[in-house]
């Protein structure tokens, strides 16, 4: 009965909450046993178990976005490179073959060549064609955004909203002949603005666009009718994604173009189509080839200083960032010791 009795009490609501307080006491009480060594030991040990924690995150993650964006970089630099290279050796042959003062045998080498690659060239070309659009969102997955170190985790993000493909180039009418992809200021020295457009739709987010300022160049619909817009569309050069999909628009515009040399090269007993003919014609078609072979390098570039600006950030940090308290007044100032932020993304859902 008197065991039934203090049951009860036990489970009594006036009673739990002193049980409560009562181990809480007995925990509180072994804590101030502890002498201040022991409790500075215990943290000091539990802040470089986090720092050891976090570096291996930060090393994973280093080589994780250095081996990502090294394939997207190789993989993209030898599709466009093979069919610029099948382009410009079959258009150096259809050229031979045209020329006077070429003799009997190097006419008969340059049909001999251009038999050999068109099937070569005709293959590379409609692979690159086929995973051209996937190319320009590997390019901004594993090279724009894994080097975007400026960017919060933390901050909500939507999904893109920039319009720059394919269709708008070609609804445009963008003029390849033109616009090259430029990294450098006008003026030696001149400091970085933010890009003053934000009033556009159809402008990159000038939040994010701290480039130098000839870094850009803003296109408008040469018909307006055709476009559906009057209103201007930013190529971004130091945006890989924009790069990649203004080379592959310029690729698929110039192969357009080869369409006699093609012809020729599959029958090469027919006499060449008279529109490419003229030495005009074939001095604006190989400036067209040079141009993209300067794209490919400006690609190159690019790629390859984000890839350096990848080692750069995940670099070894210093001595201060392994110490208490100094690490965390460090981080007031710059990013040093932070190199990656492991704050949890907030995904916007519907």
């Amino acid at each position: 009965m008197a065991q039934d009795k203090e049951a009860a009490l036990t489970q009594s609501p006036t009673v739990r909450p002193l049980r409560w307080l009562t181990q809480f006491d007995r925990g509180f009480t072994l804590v101030k046993g502890l002498s201040l060594v022991t409790v500075l030991s215990s943290l000091l040990v539990g802040y470089f178990q986090y720092l050891n924690s976090y570096r291996e995150k930060v090393s994973a993650q280093a080589k994780e976005n250095m081996q990502a964006a090294t394939k997207t970089f190789d993989d993209i630099s030898t599709k466009f490179s093979q069919v610029q290279a099948l382009q410009q050796q079959l258009f150096a042959d259809y050229s031979t073959a045209l020329d006077d003062r070429a003799d009997a045998d190097e006419r008969a080498v340059a049909v001999k060549s251009a038999q050999d690659n068109l099937k070569d060239y005709e293959t590379a070309q409609r692979a690159l064609f086929e995973t051209g659009e996937l190319l320009a969102r590997n390019a901004q997955m594993y090279i724009d955004w894994a080097t975007n170190f400026s960017r919060d985790p933390a901050e909500r993000i939507a999904p893109t909203s920039d319009p720059l493909d394919q269709t708008l180039l070609r609804t445009y009418d963008f003029d390849c002949e033109h616009h090259l992809p430029e990294f450098m200021t006008s003026t030696a020295g001149a400091a970085t603005t933010p890009r003053g457009s934000a009033e556009d739709a159809c402008s990159v987010d000038a939040r994010y666009n701290w480039d130098p300022p000839h870094s850009y160049v803003d296109i408008c619909p040469k018909n307006r009718e055709k476009a559906g817009s009057n209103e201007s569309v930013t190529i971004h050069w130091f945006s890989a994604k924009h790069q990649v999909v203004v080379m592959h628009y310029c690729l698929r515009n110039l192969h357009e173009k080869l369409a006699p040399m093609r012809s020729w090269a599959a029958h090469p007993e027919a006499k060449p189509a008279s529109q490419m003919s003229a030495q005009t014609d074939r001095d604006r078609i190989q400036t067209a080839i040079d141009f993209q072979a300067k794209r490919l390098n400006a690609f190159m570039n690019l790629a390859t200083f984000h890839m350096d600006g990848i080692r750069e950030t995940y670099r070894p940090d210093s001595f201060a960032c392994h110490v208490p308290v100094v690490t965390s007044m460090v981080g007031l100032f710059n990013d040093a010791c932070t190199p990656i932020k492991t704050t949890p993304i907030i995904v916007l859902r519907r």
